[in-house]
């Protein structure tokens, strides 16, 4: 992941396994969970000894590091994303068929951030 607006906080990673499992305001539903250091403006995490299965990444810049997403009136202030999506809105809002991959062997999944 890559493009940070800045480096304040830390990159909170979410890996989900289960249909319906986002979007996870609350971060209750998830996996696994990982925080990570931004250096030079990117983040990254590996997420080691997974089952072979449907996965989904949500990735959240947690410039405050509350561990959760923290909103304007509506939308998120902090930089969020999820595997499989280019752009967020209220007619692509996330959901975890859309935002799913296969897994079957070691892969590398890059996600983009977005603010909102």
């Amino acid at each position: 992941m890559e493009k940070l607006q800045n480096s304040k906080g830390v990159v909170q990673f979410a890996l989900y396994n289960k249909d319906g499992s986002i979007p996870d305001e609350d971060y209750k539903n998830y996996y696994r969970l990982e925080k990570a250091k931004i250096v030079n403006g990117k983040s990254e995490i590996t997420f080691k000894n997974l089952p072979k299965g449907k996965y989904a990444v949500n990735i959240l810049h947690d410039e405050n590091n509350n561990s959760k997403i923290d909103k304007g009136l509506l939308l998120p202030k902090e930089g969020i994303g999820f595997s499989n999506y280019q752009t967020i809105g209220l007619r692509n809002r996330p959901n975890f068929s859309k935002a799913s991959f296969e897994l079957n062997a070691d892969k590398t999944v890059e996600v983009k951030i977005i603010y909102m």
